[in-house]
């Protein structure tokens, strides 16, 4: 696959044939899952399910709680494509190919974007389990030098150099704040900072991302994000803390991937009830 030139409007055009001629769902709104997070897509009503796999164009996911199929159809009054897991860079993907799949939602009607992940808590006040809406990113990926607008940009998809001061839509995380409020659902708020993976953070790596105002570490998001906003898509973010990193280097705290997967379980019924919420009132 040539970067150079991915994704043309020939691969854009075929992908979203291709998932057109197997539903008759026309979305506006768009969600991603994160680890953990797949039971979300069961709550869909008249589902079509189309694995990565099947799609033109689309990459495979290789992790484990990442089911790697997109769901079209009906939740809360809005008709929606979700995927149901993603792809990273870690597992050697380009990030024009882990965002291909956001610019077939865009050519499939997703005028707003809701993205979830699980992430690692970096300020002492979170606890496993909470609920964090992104008011910002920090994109270390994206400053070693690996975005995925690097290469030819073509205007009919947006703009050269796209602004990034409300990443994450002032309106849509105001709605968030007052459904939270609403259902009784503790809803943190802070900045997630992406970075490479696939290895969690050393305590002196915590203790840096603390200091330059990080909240939430994970290894995704950020580049979804990018390309939503380079269409024009509305974008909001929440983050389910699964775990709450030490910056103690004699006291240091193991993470794994199962206490993340575990963790995402018990979020999801509350990440469920806020999304739910927030659709309502779009």
């Amino acid at each position: 696959m040539n970067m150079e030139t991915f994704p043309t409007k020939d691969q854009l055009a075929e992908a979203t044939a291709y998932i057109q001629a197997r539903t008759s769902c026309q979305p506006t709104v768009g969600l991603v899952l994160g680890s953990g997070l797949s039971p979300l897509a069961e709550d869909i009503a008249d589902a079509d399910h189309i694995p990565y796999a099947d799609i033109p164009h689309f990459a495979s996911s290789t992790v484990k709680g990442h089911s790697g199929r997109l769901v079209l159809g009906q939740l809360a009054g809005h008709s929606v494509v979700t995927m149901q897991g993603r792809t990273h860079f870690y597992e050697g993907y380009s990030l024009r190919q882990i965002t291909f799949p956001i610019r077939v939602m865009r050519q499939l009607g997703m005028q707003t974007l809701i993205v979830t992940n699980a992430a690692g808590g970096l300020t002492a006040t979170f606890t496993p389990g909470d609920l964090m809406l992104i008011a910002d990113h920090i994109n270390f990926v994206g400053m070693a030098g690996h975005n995925p607008l690097i290469g030819p940009n073509d205007p009919d998809l947006g703009p050269r150099f796209p602004d990034m001061a409300n990443a994450y839509d002032p309106t849509l995380r105001q709605l968030a704040r007052r459904v939270a409020d609403s259902q009784g659902i503790p809803l943190q708020e802070g900045v997630y900072v992406c970075l490479a993976g696939p290895s969690f953070e050393t305590p002196h790596e915590v203790h840096f991302l603390r200091q330059i105002g990080a909240d939430a570490v994970g290894m995704s998001t950020v580049h979804a994000v990018i390309v939503a906003r380079h269409m024009g898509v509305r974008v909001l973010g929440i983050s389910g803390i699964t775990n709450v990193h030490s910056s103690d280097p004699q006291r240091p705290q193991e993470t794994s991937h199962q206490e993340v997967l575990e963790t995402g379980q018990m979020i999801a019924p509350r990440m469920i009830a806020l999304i739910r919420g927030i659709l309502k009132q779009l």
